[in-house]
């Protein structure tokens, strides 16, 4: 349940059409849903503007499926993360409107809509986030960020392998950079291309470390504090690997 469903029910009432009862009724499960081995939060998108994010890693396929197909009986878009391909196919068949993105690991269920689907597929206005990947390793950190800012609403431009090894690569994006409102970098190794980023653009730039890397890199760690210590002002930093954190972020500064 979102605002808007709230204030459907809260009008219902208001005008005769539904009786306090009822509408206690579709309250009931307000503010959580325990089903023992998790307690929904079912009065998150009222509260944030976005359902309550299932994170499925550590979770047994039994639980992801039952987690999620409650939260879709309850919201018109959920968002899975760190979803394996095989729990993704067992949530689809038995949710509907699942779209899986094997490479970001993300599932996304959307409610099937009783009105005609618009024509328009990009979320309106020019306003838009854009997703930098040093290398080829990190796209997907990359398209989890990119895949969760377009499952929230915002429009989402790519730009992958422009790494600090060969910087013409980047210089070849300048355009859509300069003209992006928030940038979200991803990047490994020596975690060096959300300085070089920051020191060209004035819009937010959220930097983040991936796992890809030899030995000295300690699993992004090396990459982690060098964007920690970045000298370029504007930059944020999210924990390693957190391509969600990033997108969930990115979009609510873009909006």
């Amino acid at each position: 349940m979102d605002g808007k469903e709230l204030e459907k029910i809260l009008e219902a009432v208001q005008s005769g059409a539904l009786s306090v009862e009822q509408a206690l009724e579709r309250l009931r499960v307000l503010p959580y849903d325990d089903l023992g081995c998790a307690k929904l939060d079912l009065h998150r998108a009222i509260r944030t503007g976005f359902p309550e994010v299932v994170f499925c890693q550590g979770k047994t396929g039994d639980q992801a499926v039952e987690i999620v197909k409650r939260l879709a009986g309850h919201h018109a878009k959920v968002l899975a993360t760190r979803v394996a391909p095989d729990i993704a196919e067992r949530i689809a068949g038995e949710v509907a409107g699942c779209v899986y993105h094997p490479l970001a690991r993300i599932l996304v269920v959307k409610r099937p809509s009783k009105k005609p689907a618009a024509k328009t597929a990009k979320p309106a206005g020019g306003k838009y986030i854009m997703v930098l990947c040093a290398g080829t390793a990190d796209i997907p950190v990359g398209e989890e960020a990119a895949v969760t800012a377009e499952a929230m609403g915002s429009r989402v431009e790519r730009a992958y392998d422009v790494g600090v090894a060969g910087l013409h690569r980047l210089l070849d994006q300048k355009e859509k950079i300069m003209q992006a409102n928030v940038l979200i970098v991803v990047a490994g190794m020596e975690g060096a291309l959300p300085s070089v980023v920051g020191g060209l653009v004035s819009c937010p730039v959220i930097a983040v470390p991936t796992s890809v890397g030899y030995g000295a890199s300690f699993g992004g760690l090396s990459a982690l504090l060098a964007m920690l210590n970045s000298c370029a002002a504007g930059v944020a930093v999210m924990n390693i690997d957190n391509g969600f954190g990033a997108g969930y972020f990115a979009h609510l500064v873009n909006r």
